[in-house]
């Protein structure tokens, strides 16, 4: 189990992990680079909010599908539902205190940019 938390403490989650975090992310969308968080992500219910929902403000733009949620405190970023999959959270890595996002190795990038649902036939 790891405990996600913003800045301030506002917001607090619960992740259910078993073994240590392998999967890291980044996305090159037009929300995700200005962000700039590393991320993983777990099935729906493995992440629950334990504290602070009542702080948190959810982000859509675009296609208005995928859920980006953030304290409306000190506004950071804790987690979203991906359109790509939204029976998956994504969380931010560096909202867990123990996971020190400058030293992970191989942190994938996302082509948020070239997203297959914006493909259009031509």
């Amino acid at each position: 189990m790891k405990i996600l938390k913003c800045h301030c403490g506002s917001i607090e989650a619960e992740i259910e992990i078993s073994s240590e975090i392998k999967n890291f992310l980044k996305c090159n969308c037009s929300l995700c680079k200005r962000r700039g968080a590393v991320m993983s992500l777990v099935k729906n219910e493995k992440f629950k909010i334990i504290k602070g929902n009542e702080n948190l403000k959810m982000y859509q733009f675009h296609t208005n599908v995928a859920k980006h949620y953030f304290c409306i405190n000190c506004g950071i970023y804790t987690h979203h539902n991906p359109r790509s999959n939204p029976a998956m959270t994504g969380f931010n890595l560096g909202c867990i205190d123990s996971v020190n996002t400058f030293e992970l190795d191989e942190v994938k990038v996302n082509d948020g940019q070239n997203h297959p649902l914006d493909k259009k036939d031509k």
